[in-house]
């Protein structure tokens, strides 16, 4: 537990820049693979753990829309009108009958998965407040793709059989402006508690890590729903409960470098390899290598390719996302 005045100081002053301190991440510069994953697990360990009580008054300053009143993915319509909404206090649970009676506590990475074992059942970077009658409905059950619908909220989040390649069981789908949140959740909760997950028994999880079907679903709602300004807030707030931060919101390209097809390789290549500057590939040292230009996304697919011809070459027009450039013996991580 960190208790000194000065780090508490320095949590809170950094949460309203909106940036972690200095040097937070400085040993986990350079890293990828299981390295990073170490190294980022090292910088994250040992949060300030709150008590389950102490969630509702946390969920004031995480999970705020605003209009003041409580973000619940499972209500929210992002550009658009919420069908209910909750008043922070007033509207707790308590009962529920139905959707729209109240808010309560749900654990994204469902509890019953590490055995409601502390301090991953507190830890505010899995919990959030969602409607009880939608909690209800989830349940335990693993995040996916519905196939087959069994039921609909009326935000649009859905349980029923799956449409995912690997599982054929029940999942709950929640709407797309929110599938990258709960994606970066789940890759958090792998690298904060690496150690202890090899315990951890759920349909998503393999050998203390995600599965294969799982893996490769949550990197896909990564890409296509990347990090936003609620995101960043929030891991801003939490930072100043916690202590810690969600790196994978602070630097998305780092899920890439973990969990991705390209995880091996590193992001950055000495002894004269390419240099991207906005759209323009380049050899500042010379040395240009023959062969065509290939860029990969996150899932190892290749999406362009072209010949090298003069002294620099202008990359595609791609969505947003991570991407490697692979040239001769040299390959290239970026962003768009």
């Amino acid at each position: 537990m960190r208790s000194s005045t000065t780090l508490v100081l320095l949590f809170a002053a950094s949460a309203a820049l909106g940036q972690p301190p200095a040097g937070y991440y400085d040993t986990a510069a350079g890293l990828s693979g299981e390295p990073l994953r170490q190294a980022l697990h090292d910088i994250i360990d040992g949060h300030n753990s709150l008590s389950y009580a102490q969630l509702w008054s946390a969920f004031q300053t995480t999970d705020v829309r605003p209009d003041g009143k409580v973000w619940d993915i499972y209500s929210d319509v992002p550009g658009g009108t919420a069908p209910y909404s909750y008043t922070f206090v007033n509207d707790q649970c308590g009962t529920y009958n139905s959707e729209g009676d109240c808010y309560n506590r749900e654990h994204t990475f469902p509890s019953d998965w590490f055995n409601d074992a502390f301090p991953m059942y507190t830890d505010l970077f899995q919990v959030m407040p969602t409607d009880g009658f939608v909690n209800n409905k989830r349940g335990n059950l693993p995040y996916g793709l519905v196939g087959a619908v069994d039921w609909t909220s009326q935000n649009g989040t859905r349980t029923g059989m799956a449409n995912v390649q690997g599982y054929s069981g029940t999942v709950c789908e929640p709407i797309d402006a929110f599938k990258g949140d709960v994606a970066r959740n789940y890759f958090y909760m792998l690298t904060r508690y690496k150690d202890e997950a090899v315990s951890w028994n759920s349909d998503m999880l393999a050998n203390g890590d995600l599965s294969n079907w799982a893996e490769y679903l949550l990197l896909q709602w990564h890409q296509n729903d990347p990090v936003d300004t609620k995101e960043q807030a929030r891991n801003n707030a939490v930072f100043a409960l916690q202590g810690n931060r969600n790196p994978y919101i602070d630097h998305p390209e780092w899920v890439v470098s973990v969990w991705g097809a390209t995880a091996s390789i590193p992001d950055h290549q000495p002894g004269g390899g390419p240099v991207l500057r906005g759209d323009v590939l380049s050899y500042p040292l010379g040395g240009i290598p023959s062969g065509p230009v290939r860029v990969l996304d996150m899932l190892g697919r290749p999406v362009w390719a072209s010949p090298w011809s003069g002294a620099e070459l202008r990359m595609p027009d791609l969505p947003g996302g991570t991407y490697l450039v692979w040239h001769g013996p040299y390959t290239l991580r970026f962003t768009r």
